[in-house]
């Protein structure tokens, strides 16, 4: 390998004249009575997109979620259960409302939270099951369901990297109490930050609605009159506008993060001990971040990987950390995949525009670590 002048970054938005005439219009004309003109729109084309009947635009996934988790009543020594492997944002809002997080391992070929675990789990004090659709890639929802229902359990979907799966034809986000989607730069669709929250249930939306605007029921009638302390997670017009852009090319946008995976796996078939994103459980991935996963077996390590991108002028990121290997929560070395993967896997550049020469560069990688 040697170091190319050329730099391929892992993930950058893909933004035409299309946004940035909606942010343009936000910008000068989305004011007074228009201020909310985008975010309605906005909401109403997603909960059609995904499928619910509510969505409710905020300025991060995680602020979607700490929304839901306080609308399904989530207090102080209630217990949550959640894949060991996950970014902090989808734990945080759990610790900041007093509730512990139980984390239980993933599936070898999935990434996703390993429902055969759940049961054992599940206390007295259990109220909810996060269901973290992982890179894309898709839980067992059939599974995950008819464990909450006999248990009398919420479930949440934690679709912040999964827009475009979907799961027997339904989409994700669409299968549990709520969901939430995240809007961040580096995702499939944008607002630069935000995310939604999405649900079926029109008591836990209204609830929501009012919690996300302080505490202000939307039909009370006395001004700046707050019923309940609530919070303010709300996403700008200017924000939504971009949204609104991204979401008219939705197919175009999911399509092509197929089509990038699928052309990683066709160059990567051939290396022995390699396995990408699978798709399961009869789904369609959503294929956010194509990831590599070395065989335990052989000798190709996170840092080795790294090491061998960044020779070659490639941006690539890490497997996510075990939670519970983080300084704030308890060891828990039972999550035995959850600890391993991320020691022999790497996520993959994936960005829209993205090209087949520069595809093959980063295979061309893969080849040369696994050899080495």
């Amino acid at each position: 390998m040697s170091k190319t002048s050329e730099n391929i970054p892992y993930t950058k938005p893909s933004i035409t004249d299309l946004e940035a005439r909606y942010t343009s219009d936000a910008s000068v004309n989305g004011w007074g009575n228009n201020c909310y003109d985008y975010i309605k729109k906005f909401e109403l084309h997603f909960a059609k997109h995904i499928g619910t009947k509510h969505a409710l635009a905020t300025s991060s996934c995680t602020g979607a979620l700490t929304l839901g988790l306080v609308g399904l009543g989530i207090v102080p020594d209630d217990e949550i259960i959640v894949a060991d492997t996950n970014w902090i944002a989808t734990v945080a809002p759990i610790v900041h409302l007093g509730a512990k997080p139980v984390f239980i391992d993933i599936y070898e070929d999935s990434w996703c939270i390993d429902d055969r675990l759940i049961e054992a789990a599940i206390t007295k004090r259990t109220k909810a099951i996060i269901a973290t659709h992982l890179y894309g890639n898709l839980c067992n929802m059939d599974a995950i369901n008819e464990i909450a229902n006999k248990h009398n359990l919420a479930v949440i979907e934690d679709s912040a990297e999964a827009i475009g799966a979907q799961y027997k034809g339904k989409r994700a986000g669409s299968m549990g109490n709520f969901g939430v989607f995240s809007f961040h730069g580096t995702k499939t669709i944008t607002t630069g930050e935000g995310g939604m929250l999405v649900t079926n249930d029109s008591q836990l939306y209204q609830k929501v609605l009012t919690l996300n605007n302080h505490g202000r029921n939307s039909l009370q009638p006395k001004q700046f009159w707050a019923d309940e302390l609530g919070f303010k997670f709300k996403m700008s017009n200017i924000q939504a506008a971009l949204g609104c852009a991204q979401l008219e090319r939705i197919d175009e946008l999911t399509s092509r993060k197929r089509e990038i995976l699928h052309k990683y796996k066709e160059l990567t078939r051939h290396i022995p001990g390699l396995k990408m994103n699978v798709e399961t459980f009869d789904c369609i991935n959503g294929a956010w971040m194509p990831t590599a996963v070395f065989n335990p077996s052989m000798t190709v390590t996170r840092e080795y990987l790294l090491q061998a991108f960044r020779r070659d002028n490639i941006d690539a990121r890490v497997f996510f950390w075990p939670l519970s290997s983080l300084p704030m929560f308890e060891t828990n070395l039972q999550n035995v995949n959850a600890y391993s993967i991320p020691n022999r896997a790497i996520n993959l550049p994936s960005f829209h525009e993205i090209t087949n020469t520069q595809i093959q560069r980063v295979v061309d990688v893969l080849v040369y670590a696994a050899r080495n």
